[in-house]
């Protein structure tokens, strides 16, 4: 997906090469969604089975779960993805990202009287595990990012084993955004973090329940921007050093749509950090912020 590596506002033509691959990659993440619905169903007659033959084991399979894999992302990783240089994104500026979904135009998402960025995901999730990537690039824009967790997407689903961060457990402290990550499950398919009503009414209304979901103030829905599939056989270490590499093809896609992260949510802070928000790289990147489809909604 061919986009602007300079920094410089894209053209009309790259425009719409990025527009294409955002229907693209809308249209793989609900083919994903369907496939698992159609699983579900043919799985239905045999769950009773499933079932006796769980109680029947259970007590020999206790001793041999497969257990969660997350764990705390390393130092170096923190550092790398949370300080990407001005420079690189400056020079990646919107790259290959495909941009937000959604504007939305209902109430606005705060909290404390700053605009907040909500994200609901997965740690199973391989789309969650590509857009888990330059979320965390862009809040650190605005903010300091700590405890964040290092793990892996689902053996057994779309790009397997996809690395990534988790959110789970994370702290966020900034004078200019709020932020409000949500991993609903691990890695295992079980409960993790939860949702209050108004943000769950959020995610069902606006997202449909799908993830990932990423509501910026109210202003602004993502998805995922860029195929999981770039960051197949890509180890933590290998991605997070990427991202400094204004060249590759994972800084340019996951650079990329961090500008654009950046660029929706400086339409929300009055364009505060300014060395952020009047960056060339962000400048470059809020030309996608018009490929939106436009939806009443209301925050709550």
């Amino acid at each position: 997906m061919p986009g602007s590596s300079t920094g410089r506002r894209p053209t009309k033509a790259q425009l719409k090469v990025q527009r294409a691959a955002q229907r693209a990659l809308q249209a793989e993440a609900q083919a994903h969604r369907a496939r698992r619905k159609r699983l579900m169903l043919a799985m239905t007659p045999v769950v009773v089975v499933i079932v006796v033959i769980g109680i029947l084991v259970g007590v020999k399979l206790a001793g041999t779960a497969a257990t969660n894999k997350t764990k705390a992302a390393s130092a170096s990783i923190t550092k790398q993805v949370t300080t990407v240089p001005l420079s690189v994104l400056n020079t990646v500026g919107a790259g290959t990202a495909a941009g937000p979904t959604t504007k939305l135009t209902g109430d606005k998402l705060t909290k404390d009287g700053l605009p907040r960025l909500l994200y609901v995901g997965a740690e199973w999730c391989p789309y969650c595990a590509a857009e888990r990537w330059p979320l965390a690039v862009a809040v650190s824009r605005f903010g300091t990012l700590t405890g964040l967790g290092e793990t892996a997407s689902s053996p057994t689903d779309t790009d397997p084993n996809t690395a990534t961060l988790s959110f789970h457990g994370s702290k966020y402290t900034s004078k200019t955004l709020a932020f409000s990550p949500i991993e609903l499950e691990d890695d295992q398919h079980q409960p993790l973090d939860t949702l209050d009503s108004a943000d769950g009414s959020l995610f069902q209304s606006i997202g449909g329940s799908s993830f990932p979901f990423i509501d910026v103030g109210g202003a602004y829905q993502f998805g995922v921007q860029y195929s999981p599939d770039l960051l197949a056989g890509k180890t933590h270490d290998e991605i997070a050093q990427a991202l400094h590499d204004p060249t590759s093809d994972i800084a340019k896609a996951a650079d990329g749509a961090a500008n654009v992260l950046t660029a929706a949510i400086c339409t929300l802070t009055d364009n505060k950090p300014a060395t952020v928000c009047t960056s060339s790289g962000v400048k470059a990147a809020a030309a996608l912020l018009s490929s939106a489809t436009t939806a009443p909604t209301t925050a709550g």
